[in-house]
């Protein structure tokens, strides 16, 4: 059986490995995936007290929703789904030793809370996620007077709980155990929710990536209760690269991890046309036309993909775009942020999807550089991650951040759908700079429209 185990690490690390590059992502998946199902196959054989019948309906189930998720779910709506998913793991995790505790009174109790705690925490913190950037809930910080008392209260109550119970309850014996185990769930529930409601969307990559690493923890914790070694390393694993991915996302945004918990970037917005000093900004608004003029003149082009571009569902027709001036003998790029859209590597899988090569595709630090000899930067729907701000301007929540440095080309072309802010709720100060001009409109029909200009001059 250990065998077995050893087969399904030996995939997940090698999945996970695959997973860091484009290329090999697909295959890193598949592996993963295999490596699940040798581990779950094993366990299953190796169990004589488990019912088949109801671990098979379960499974056909499961996959029924799983298979709903994979073929309906759209791109734009993969953040959601993820949110979903990392929620799903942390409650499998903690109502497996929620039944481990309750039928074995020989459980130990740290380790049952511990994964308790963390699995309920990720249920209730991932749903708060999903609403948030389903539109069910304002993507803006809620936040109100006290909260992080309230917060650290909750977290105290959980831990007193968890680790001397005989404080509150008499747990002398298992049944004294059984307030405290209930009161550690509730708290937890509660605390998922109180640590996520006040946090912006400007924040909710790097929320979705620690939630992710939440599960993986919680799982491991699982593993350590059960004594399954399998549940051990693939939580280890999960854990351990969720947090990795999470301190990434932070030096992506140049922000501290409790920065992101307890800052609750998007509080205020500005919604109001003007610029993040309170200025008055000069928006020029162009048309498909002038802009097809614009990129017929120029010789090198580097496209800025953000969420404008994933609802659009425009990838496709930006890669058209990108193709057609490529034969036209001009050099495109693809600049991307860590942070761009609603997740780690959102506009990556993006443009994968639309069969983008891989080359054109470059990181903040490596397209930097080429923004200061570049004709055009055509903007997708992109908003925090190119807004000057950032550099300069300390009031503003995005303050710090790195963002590409579109302001250097000689034309920035931006496309939106109106004037409306980005996820951290303020406005972008690029939009009345000399040399900007906005083409206003669905990203989808104006690449449409682009194409056809281009195609005729």
């Amino acid at each position: 059986m250990n065998l077995f185990y050893l087969i399904s690490a030996v995939c997940f690390i090698l999945g996970l490995k695959r997973l860091s590059h484009p290329k090999t992502a697909r295959s890193g998946n598949f592996l993963a995936a295999l490596g699940m199902l040798i581990a779950i196959g094993a366990t299953l054989a190796s169990s004589n007290v488990l019912d088949l019948k109801l671990i098979a309906i379960g499974v056909g189930v499961g996959s029924v929703i799983g298979l709903l998720f994979a073929t309906r779910v759209q791109m734009t709506e993969m953040p959601q789904m993820v949110a979903i998913f990392n929620g799903l793991g942390g409650a499998a995790s903690g109502l497996v030793a929620s039944s481990e505790f309750l039928s074995n009174p020989g459980s130990p109790y740290f380790i049952v809370c511990l994964s308790v705690f963390i699995g309920s925490l990720t249920f209730t913190g991932s749903f708060i996620a999903f609403g948030k950037l389903q539109g069910l809930i304002s993507g803006k910080a809620i936040t109100f007077k006290g909260q992080q008392a309230l917060n650290a209260m909750l977290a105290l109550g959980a831990l007193l709980l968890i680790i001397s119970p005989n404080l509150i309850f008499d747990s002398s014996i298992y049944a004294g155990y059984l307030p405290a185990f209930f009161g550690v769930i509730i708290l937890a529930l509660l605390l998922g929710i109180g640590l996520t409601i006040p946090i912006g969307g400007a924040d909710m990559p790097v929320v979705i990536s620690l939630l992710n690493s939440y599960s993986g923890i919680a799982a491991a914790a699982t593993g350590f209760l059960i004594n399954n070694q399998a549940l051990i390393i693939s939580g280890s694993l999960v854990g351990a690269s969720g947090l990795i991915l999470t301190n990434i996302m932070c030096k992506g945004m140049n922000r501290s991890l409790a920065n992101v918990i307890f800052g609750a970037v998007g509080a205020e917005s500005s919604s109001d046309g003007g610029s993040s000093d309170g200025k008055e900004m000069n928006i020029k608004s162009y048309s498909t036309t002038e802009a097809a003029m614009i990129l017929d003149a120029a010789e090198k082009i580097i496209i800025v993909p953000g969420y404008g571009l994933a609802v659009a569902q425009a990838q496709h027709v930006a890669r058209e775009v990108a193709d057609t001036l490529e034969a036209q003998g001009k050099k495109v790029l693809y600049a991307i942020h860590p942070v761009a859209g609603r997740m780690p590597g959102h506009m990556n899988v993006l443009l994968a999807e639309a069969n983008v090569s891989y080359d054109v595709l470059k990181d903040l630090d490596e397209i930097n550089p080429e923004f200061e000899d570049c004709d055009v930067a055509l903007i997708l729907g992109a908003n925090d991650v190119v807004n000057p701000a950032a550099r300069h301007d300390q009031s503003s929540p995005i303050y710090g951040m790195p963002i590409l440095n579109v302001d250097k080309s000689r034309t920035v072309i931006i496309n939106k759908r109106s004037m409306n802010p980005g996820f951290a709720g303020v406005q972008n100060e690029l939009f009345g700079y000399d040399n900007s001009i906005m083409v206003f409109g669905d990203a989808k029909d104006m690449l449409n429209d682009l194409l056809k200009e281009i195609k005729e001059l």
